[in-house]
């Protein structure tokens, strides 16, 4: 077991006063079979009018927030504990064959094929060409089983892509991404989301902090860190795994999963509304630290 504690900061500045601001906030870490939240502190500045907490669609704690006050800056901190464990590993052979894997969720037949059926849809940024699905081909010989396709799937990713920041943006579309051969973790899961769910393997996208190391010889800097994305495919019996395809291999004890969904339109950490503002700078500051 793993004890995390993350502090993820979030400042907008506006270049004119913002008269008034909702927004949604999914900074909660998610409890899982593999994962226990014990806490999550969650400040803001300015003080908001109102602060409530809800569960959305998907089962991600979802915090709405509304500020109406004048402001040009809002920083939004979470603190988050949370202990994480790596549980036993699911042996790739051990899987069932891709295709029934495929025909359950379409008939919807064994435990959790009705839930998984849904992550078998295209969504905002999940689109499926004829291009998607021939990189996605190679990985699913006949037969095969599952989780042994998609972590091939995912490391032919991890081996054909360049991790390029500031490459794309969110509205990237995948069919640039797959052209280019660059990007970041978002793009890299949804792309792997198109592979997956192009041979009718139901995928979900899932955010949340994978903990760094610093270089050999070289201080630990604090706030250096970042929110991650990876995803999760269904494997039938064996249920949900989590595939890193930036990283490759899967993942373990060094992540914090936040929330899951379609794709990152589900599980943006901060999206919202506002009243003004004009143009605005946003900056960032994850630490993981265990």
């Amino acid at each position: 077991m793993v004890r995390h504690r993350v502090t993820h900061s979030t400042t907008y500045a506006y270049a004119q006063p913002v008269a008034l601001c909702h927004n949604e906030i999914r900074l909660t870490p998610r409890a899982t079979a593999a994962q226990r939240p014990r806490r999550t502190q969650l400040l803001v500045e300015p003080v908001p009018s109102s602060l409530t907490t809800s569960v959305d669609y998907f089962g991600n704690t979802v915090t709405f927030m509304t500020v109406q006050e004048p402001h040009e800056q809002i920083t939004i901190t979470a603190m988050s504990d949370v202990d994480v464990t790596s549980g036993p590993p699911v042996h790739p052979a051990d899987t069932l064959p891709w295709e029934t894997v495929r025909d359950h969720v379409r008939a919807q037949r064994g435990v959790g094929s009705y839930e998984a059926f849904e992550y078998l849809l295209e969504s905002p940024h999940v689109r499926v060409d004829d291009a998607v699905a021939a990189y996605a081909a190679p990985s699913f010989a006949p037969g095969r089983p599952v989780l042994a396709a998609a972590l091939e799937l995912s490391g032919r990713i991890h081996a054909d892509f360049a991790y390029v920041p500031k490459a794309t943006t969110i509205a990237t579309p995948v069919s640039e991404v797959l052209a280019g051969r660059r990007g970041v973790c978002q793009d890299f899961a949804h792309l792997a989301l198109a592979c997956l769910r192009a041979q009718g393997v139901p995928a979900r996208y899932v955010s949340g902090y994978l903990e760094t190391a610093p270089a050999p010889g070289r201080p630990r800097t604090v706030g250096a860190d970042a929110s991650h994305a990876w995803v999760a495919v269904f494997c039938g019996p064996a249920g949900w795994i989590d595939l890193d395809p930036t990283n490759a291999p899967a993942s373990g004890a060094a992540y914090v999963t936040l929330a899951w969904g379609r794709d990152y339109a589900d599980v943006a950490p901060v999206k919202g509304v506002i009243l003004g503002g004009g143009e605005h700078t946003v900056s960032v500051a994850v630490d993981v630290q265990s």
